[in-house]
């Protein structure tokens, strides 16, 4: 962690250069000698101990043996700072004359003095111990938020694959009966909006949020197959507010419920039934409605549930976590309803 060592090298030359400011002069050399040695000293500790603390966490981790062993280490390392600082007589003339080595070392190792020293590497002890903890709590907790984006995406991505195979049976399924009824000119039909339908799937590399514009063709060349199937039984209406078509959501959103409504509502009349999509943005917020005449309650289908809607529901908590939300449910004049309000995010 450069960034760290960084820190300690800028503190320790800034305290140097205070102390041999108040000493005399950071111009006068032995003044600016004497502050890099009492506080390079404590940069360099302070270095070492940043260093391990990566390497060896469990140094710096405030347990009893810890606290034993770096109090040894702080003696050793306080001694040898005195001793350096001492013997800088030996190489100063102007202290050389006044104040000889002996003297010198004899003063700086008194207890008060040496007090301090032991006080000054508990403080760095401390402080890099609590620093590197919180580093390698952040760290974790990434390590945390990255895997649970990772499982959610390939969740997402799994949910993706069901949908996709889920209505690809369904289409082959309706066009090799049209081939067994002999409609071979509404089969070609049906496989033309197929193919538009893989084409842009197969642009998608990964499950993402898209224009809803875009999301709507997809819903138009399915309703186009169903429409060949059921012929004069289905009726489409969808409805969209210009400001609504540049903003996006989740793909494959629309179509599952659509196909929701027409296999459990429309299938199951007897007469004409109609499906109404409208989508339109109301301040920072985008509302998204699908409905049928069909059978509603007295129908097959359980509200709320199957893949179509479990998977859309899913997928909206996946892109809008606590914001955005859904029902589905029979409609008291008939027909079955979803409603799904999420942000608004405009493309680009």
């Amino acid at each position: 962690m450069p960034g760290g060592l960084l820190i300690i090298g800028a503190a320790s030359t800034i305290l140097a250069l205070v102390t041999a400011e108040e000493c005399q002069s950071i111009t006068h050399i032995p003044s600016l000698l004497y502050g890099i040695v009492l506080w390079g000293w404590w940069g360099l500790i302070a270095g070492l101990l940043w260093q391990m603390g990566p390497k060896v966490p469990s140094l710096l981790r405030p347990s009893a043996l810890n606290i034993v062993l770096h109090l040894i280490v702080g003696c050793v390392v306080a001694t040898a700072h005195l001793v350096m600082l001492a013997s800088l007589s030996l190489v100063v003339p102007e202290w050389k004359v006044n104040a000889p080595a002996l003297v010198v070392l004899t003063d700086i190792l008194h207890l008060n003095r040496f007090g301090i020293e032991i006080l000054i590497y508990g403080f760095i002890f401390g402080l890099v111990g609590i620093v590197q903890f919180q580093l390698r709590a952040q760290r974790d907790a990434m390590s945390a938020l990255e895997l649970e984006r990772q499982l959610a995406a390939a969740h997402l991505k799994a949910l993706q694959m069901q949908l996709e195979p889920h209505f690809l049976l369904n289409t082959l399924n309706a066009i090799t009966t049209l081939v067994e009824l002999g409609r071979q000119t509404q089969a070609a039909e049906m496989l033309g909006h197929l193919n538009a339908i893989l084409k842009r799937t197969l642009e998608r590399n990964a499950p993402e949020k898209v224009p809803l514009s875009q999301e709507l063709e997809i819903v138009e060349n399915y309703l186009a197959i169903e429409q060949v199937r059921f012929a004069d039984r289905l009726r489409v209406d969808i409805k969209v507010d210009p400001g609504a078509l540049h903003s996006l959501v989740p793909c494959f959103l629309l179509q599952p419920i659509v196909e929701n409504a027409i296999r459990h509502g429309i299938a199951h009349c007897e007469d004409a039934g109609v499906v109404e999509a409208s989508a339109r943005r109301e301040g920072n917020r985008l509302r998204i409605a699908v409905r049928d005449t069909g059978v509603g309650v007295k129908g097959p289908r359980t509200p709320g549930n199957g893949i179509g809607l479990r998977n859309t529901r899913d997928r909206l908590a996946y892109f809008y976590p606590n914001a955005y939300e859904m029902e589905a449910g029979p409609m008291k004049a008939g027909g079955f309803e979803v409603v799904i309000d999420l942000p608004y995010e405009r493309t680009g």
